[in-house]
Protein backbone atom coordinates (compact mmCIF):
# COMPACT_ATOMS: atom_id res chain seq x y z
CA UNK A 1 0.00 0.00 0.00
CA UNK A 2 1.30 3.44 -0.89
CA UNK A 3 2.38 5.55 2.06
CA UNK A 4 -0.50 7.90 2.87
CA UNK A 5 1.72 10.99 2.67
CA UNK A 6 3.58 9.94 -0.48
CA UNK A 7 2.31 13.07 -2.24
CA UNK A 8 4.64 15.17 -0.06
CA UNK A 9 7.65 13.18 -1.26
CA UNK A 10 6.67 13.89 -4.85
CA UNK A 11 6.01 17.56 -4.07
CA UNK A 12 9.43 17.99 -2.45
CA UNK A 13 11.18 16.19 -5.31
CA UNK A 14 9.64 18.67 -7.75
CA UNK A 15 10.65 21.52 -5.46
CA UNK A 16 14.24 20.28 -5.29
CA UNK A 17 14.45 20.21 -9.09
CA UNK A 18 12.75 23.60 -9.44
CA UNK A 19 13.30 26.49 -7.07
CA UNK A 20 15.25 24.34 -4.62
CA UNK A 21 14.54 23.22 -1.08
CA UNK A 22 13.90 25.68 1.74
CA UNK A 23 16.34 26.25 4.60
CA UNK A 24 13.72 25.31 7.22
CA UNK A 25 10.75 22.95 7.45
CA UNK A 26 8.28 22.06 10.20
CA UNK A 27 7.27 18.40 9.83
CA UNK A 28 4.22 17.86 12.02
CA UNK A 29 1.92 14.94 12.73
CA UNK A 30 1.24 12.23 15.30
CA UNK A 31 3.54 9.32 16.02
CA UNK A 32 3.29 6.84 13.17
CA UNK A 33 2.46 9.44 10.53
CA UNK A 34 5.86 9.14 8.83
CA UNK A 35 7.55 12.27 10.20
CA UNK A 36 10.98 10.67 10.43
CA UNK A 37 10.70 9.05 7.03
CA UNK A 38 9.99 12.44 5.51
CA UNK A 39 12.79 14.09 7.51
CA UNK A 40 15.25 11.46 6.30
CA UNK A 41 14.10 12.02 2.71
CA UNK A 42 14.60 15.77 3.03
CA UNK A 43 18.02 15.42 4.65
CA UNK A 44 19.13 13.04 1.92
CA UNK A 45 17.83 15.39 -0.78
CA UNK A 46 19.79 18.28 0.71
CA UNK A 47 23.03 16.29 0.94
CA UNK A 48 22.69 14.18 -2.21
CA UNK A 49 25.44 14.48 -4.83
CA UNK A 50 23.77 12.34 -7.48
CA UNK A 51 22.56 13.62 -10.82
CA UNK A 52 18.90 13.92 -11.73
CA UNK A 53 16.15 13.54 -9.13
CA UNK A 54 17.21 14.05 -5.52
CA UNK A 55 17.68 12.16 -3.35
CA UNK A 56 19.06 9.57 -5.72
CA UNK A 57 19.36 7.00 -2.91
CA UNK A 58 22.56 5.60 -4.41
CA UNK A 59 25.36 8.12 -3.85
CA UNK A 60 27.65 8.08 -0.82
CA UNK A 61 25.85 10.92 1.03
CA UNK A 62 22.42 9.29 0.52
CA UNK A 63 23.73 6.01 1.93
CA UNK A 64 25.32 7.78 4.90
CA UNK A 65 22.05 9.57 5.70
CA UNK A 66 20.20 6.25 5.57
CA UNK A 67 22.71 4.69 7.99
CA UNK A 68 22.72 7.76 10.26
CA UNK A 69 26.45 8.41 9.86
CA UNK A 70 26.62 11.51 7.64
CA UNK A 71 28.88 14.06 9.39
CA UNK A 72 26.78 16.99 8.13
CA UNK A 73 23.50 15.65 9.56
CA UNK A 74 22.90 16.26 13.27
CA UNK A 75 19.92 14.96 15.27
CA UNK A 76 19.11 17.17 18.28
CA UNK A 77 17.12 15.71 21.19
CA UNK A 78 16.48 16.87 24.76
CA UNK A 79 19.34 16.72 27.29
CA UNK A 80 17.77 13.61 28.86
CA UNK A 81 14.81 11.28 28.35
CA UNK A 82 11.50 13.12 28.47
CA UNK A 83 13.07 16.60 28.48
CA UNK A 84 12.61 19.08 25.61
CA UNK A 85 15.49 20.70 23.74
CA UNK A 86 16.93 23.44 25.97
CA UNK A 87 18.01 26.98 25.12
CA UNK A 88 21.68 26.11 25.80
CA UNK A 89 21.46 23.34 23.20
CA UNK A 90 20.06 25.78 20.63
CA UNK A 91 22.90 28.21 21.37
CA UNK A 92 25.43 25.40 20.90
CA UNK A 93 23.68 24.45 17.67
CA UNK A 94 23.96 28.07 16.51
CA UNK A 95 27.71 28.06 17.16
CA UNK A 96 28.10 24.77 15.30
CA UNK A 97 26.08 26.04 12.34
CA UNK A 98 28.75 28.63 11.57
CA UNK A 99 31.38 25.92 11.14
CA UNK A 100 31.56 24.98 7.47
CA UNK A 101 30.19 21.56 6.39
CA UNK A 102 32.54 18.58 6.68
CA UNK A 103 31.81 16.94 3.34
CA UNK A 104 28.97 18.52 1.40
CA UNK A 105 27.58 21.91 0.56
CA UNK A 106 25.02 21.94 3.40
CA UNK A 107 24.64 21.12 7.07
CA UNK A 108 21.30 19.71 8.18
CA UNK A 109 19.92 19.81 11.74
CA UNK A 110 16.95 17.67 12.75
CA UNK A 111 15.26 18.84 15.97
CA UNK A 112 13.09 16.25 17.72
CA UNK A 113 9.87 17.37 19.47
CA UNK A 114 10.54 20.98 18.51
CA UNK A 115 7.05 22.03 19.63
CA UNK A 116 7.98 21.21 23.24
CA UNK A 117 10.78 23.79 23.37
CA UNK A 118 10.08 26.65 25.76
CA UNK A 119 9.85 30.27 24.49
CA UNK A 120 13.52 31.16 25.24
CA UNK A 121 14.71 28.12 23.26
CA UNK A 122 12.33 28.92 20.42
CA UNK A 123 13.45 32.55 20.34
CA UNK A 124 17.08 31.40 20.16
CA UNK A 125 16.02 29.16 17.28
CA UNK A 126 14.28 32.11 15.62
CA UNK A 127 17.55 34.06 15.50
CA UNK A 128 19.20 31.10 13.81
CA UNK A 129 16.39 30.82 11.26
CA UNK A 130 16.70 34.53 10.50
CA UNK A 131 20.46 34.99 10.58
CA UNK A 132 21.98 31.54 10.07
CA UNK A 133 24.46 30.77 7.28
CA UNK A 134 23.01 30.01 3.86
CA UNK A 135 24.29 26.43 3.86
CA UNK A 136 22.48 25.47 7.13
CA UNK A 137 19.09 23.75 6.99
CA UNK A 138 16.71 22.96 9.85
CA UNK A 139 14.06 20.24 10.08
CA UNK A 140 11.75 20.76 13.08
CA UNK A 141 9.77 17.64 13.96
CA UNK A 142 6.59 18.31 15.95
CA UNK A 143 3.46 16.55 17.10
CA UNK A 144 1.58 19.83 16.73
CA UNK A 145 2.92 22.79 14.78
CA UNK A 146 0.66 25.00 16.91
CA UNK A 147 3.08 24.48 19.80
CA UNK A 148 5.68 26.58 17.97
CA UNK A 149 5.75 30.36 18.14
CA UNK A 150 4.12 32.03 15.16
CA UNK A 151 7.36 33.90 14.50
CA UNK A 152 9.16 30.55 14.15
CA UNK A 153 6.40 29.08 11.97
CA UNK A 154 6.44 32.08 9.65
CA UNK A 155 10.10 31.41 8.77
CA UNK A 156 9.57 27.74 7.94
CA UNK A 157 7.66 25.79 5.34
CA UNK A 158 5.12 23.55 7.03
CA UNK A 159 4.62 19.91 6.06
CA UNK A 160 1.61 18.54 7.97
CA UNK A 161 1.24 14.75 7.90
CA UNK A 162 -1.95 12.77 8.31
CA UNK A 163 -2.16 9.93 10.82
CA UNK A 164 -1.79 6.44 9.48
CA UNK A 165 -4.95 4.37 9.16
CA UNK A 166 -5.66 2.05 12.08
CA UNK A 167 -4.37 -1.44 11.41
CA UNK A 168 -6.20 -4.69 12.24
CA UNK A 169 -4.63 -6.99 14.87
CA UNK A 170 -1.43 -8.60 13.60
CA UNK A 171 -1.08 -12.34 13.12
CA UNK A 172 1.79 -14.67 14.02
CA UNK A 173 3.42 -14.44 10.57
CA UNK A 174 3.22 -10.65 10.45
CA UNK A 175 4.58 -10.39 14.00
CA UNK A 176 7.52 -12.59 13.03
CA UNK A 177 8.25 -10.34 10.06
CA UNK A 178 8.14 -7.26 12.30
CA UNK A 179 10.45 -8.91 14.83
CA UNK A 180 13.05 -9.64 12.14
CA UNK A 181 12.81 -6.07 10.81
CA UNK A 182 13.29 -4.60 14.29
CA UNK A 183 16.17 -6.96 15.12
CA UNK A 184 17.93 -5.98 11.90
CA UNK A 185 17.48 -2.28 12.65
CA UNK A 186 18.71 -2.66 16.24
CA UNK A 187 21.75 -4.55 15.00
CA UNK A 188 23.01 -2.11 12.39
CA UNK A 189 20.66 0.78 11.52
CA UNK A 190 21.36 4.47 12.04
CA UNK A 191 19.29 6.53 14.47
CA UNK A 192 16.66 7.76 12.01
CA UNK A 193 16.29 4.36 10.36
CA UNK A 194 15.91 2.64 13.74
CA UNK A 195 13.28 5.16 14.85
CA UNK A 196 11.33 4.55 11.64
CA UNK A 197 11.46 0.78 12.24
CA UNK A 198 10.53 1.18 15.92
CA UNK A 199 7.34 3.04 15.05
CA UNK A 200 5.82 -0.40 14.49
CA UNK A 201 5.44 -0.43 18.28
CA UNK A 202 2.78 2.27 17.88
CA UNK A 203 0.54 0.35 15.44
CA UNK A 204 -2.42 0.32 17.85
CA UNK A 205 -1.40 -3.07 19.23
CA UNK A 206 -2.97 -4.17 22.46
CA UNK A 207 -0.86 -4.89 25.51
CA UNK A 208 -0.89 -8.65 24.90
CA UNK A 209 0.13 -8.24 21.24
CA UNK A 210 2.90 -5.83 22.18
CA UNK A 211 4.19 -8.13 24.93
CA UNK A 212 4.26 -11.08 22.54
CA UNK A 213 6.21 -9.05 19.96
CA UNK A 214 8.76 -7.90 22.55
CA UNK A 215 9.14 -11.45 23.90
CA UNK A 216 9.99 -12.71 20.41
CA UNK A 217 12.26 -9.73 19.76
CA UNK A 218 14.35 -10.41 22.86
CA UNK A 219 14.76 -14.06 21.83
CA UNK A 220 15.69 -13.04 18.28
CA UNK A 221 18.31 -10.55 19.49
CA UNK A 222 19.79 -13.14 21.83
CA UNK A 223 20.06 -15.65 18.99
CA UNK A 224 21.78 -13.13 16.74
CA UNK A 225 24.19 -12.05 19.49
CA UNK A 226 26.05 -15.37 19.28
CA UNK A 227 27.59 -14.13 16.02
CA UNK A 228 30.63 -11.85 16.28
CA UNK A 229 29.27 -9.04 14.08
CA UNK A 230 27.39 -6.28 15.96
CA UNK A 231 27.38 -8.43 19.13
CA UNK A 232 27.67 -5.48 21.51
CA UNK A 233 24.76 -3.62 19.90
CA UNK A 234 22.59 -6.73 19.87
CA UNK A 235 23.22 -7.42 23.56
CA UNK A 236 22.51 -3.77 24.37
CA UNK A 237 19.30 -4.02 22.35
CA UNK A 238 18.20 -7.20 24.14
CA UNK A 239 18.71 -5.51 27.51
CA UNK A 240 16.64 -2.53 26.38
CA UNK A 241 13.85 -4.75 25.07
CA UNK A 242 13.72 -6.52 28.43
CA UNK A 243 13.19 -3.11 30.06
CA UNK A 244 10.46 -2.31 27.55
CA UNK A 245 8.65 -5.55 28.41
CA UNK A 246 8.50 -4.43 32.02
CA UNK A 247 7.23 -1.00 30.90
CA UNK A 248 4.40 -2.63 28.92
CA UNK A 249 3.20 -4.28 32.12
CA UNK A 250 2.99 -0.78 33.63
CA UNK A 251 0.87 0.42 30.70
CA UNK A 252 3.50 2.74 29.20
CA UNK A 253 2.19 3.71 25.77
CA UNK A 254 3.73 2.29 22.61
CA UNK A 255 4.89 5.64 21.27
CA UNK A 256 7.02 6.16 24.38
CA UNK A 257 8.47 2.67 23.98
CA UNK A 258 9.68 3.50 20.47
CA UNK A 259 11.35 6.67 21.74
CA UNK A 260 12.98 4.86 24.68
CA UNK A 261 14.39 2.17 22.43
CA UNK A 262 16.04 4.68 20.09
CA UNK A 263 17.29 6.90 22.90
CA UNK A 264 18.77 3.89 24.71
CA UNK A 265 20.61 2.64 21.62
CA UNK A 266 22.18 6.02 20.80
CA UNK A 267 23.07 7.51 24.19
Amino acid sequence: MEWENEHLIKQLSRQAQGRGLSHAYIISGPVGSGRHRLAQHLAAAMLCTGSGERPCGQCGPCQKVKKGIHPDLSVITGPEEGKPIAVDQVRALRADAYIRPNEGERKVYLLQEADRMNPPAQNAMLKLLEEGPSYAAFLLIANNAGGLLQTVRSRCEELPLHPAEEEPPIGDEERRTLVKKLAEAIGQAGELELFEAALVLDQKMGREELSALLDELEVELGARAVRPENRRRLIQGAELVNQLREAVRLNVNAGQLAGWLCAGMFL
